[in-house]
């Protein structure tokens, strides 16, 4: 049986993903819980469409975890140096 082309994509996004829920609001293990039941459900797709469009919203959950820390820093630095 082939390795599917799209496995290292799909396994560098979960690395991704795991690095960035480190820093998550309700914590690294909760984040780390829902990422693991994300991918094991959706394991068995062997469409290559299905894969690229479930790589893509990763990609994007990546994108908006990054905007919320880059506001969280941002906020704690205003509140530290200006006065509201």
């Amino acid at each position: 049986m082939m390795a599917n082309p799209l496995r290292a994509e799909v396994v560098r996004l979960y690395k991704n993903l795991l690095y960035l829920g480190r820093e998550y609001p309700k914590g690294g293990d909760y984040f780390r819980d829902r990422l693991r039941a994300a991918f094991t459900k959706n394991k068995s797709v062997q469409d290559p469409e299905q894969i690229k469009a479930m790589i893509a919203r990763g990609e994007y959950v990546a994108r908006e975890l990054e905007a919320l820390y880059y506001l969280r820093k941002y906020r704690a630095l205003k509140k530290r140096y200006y006065e509201e």
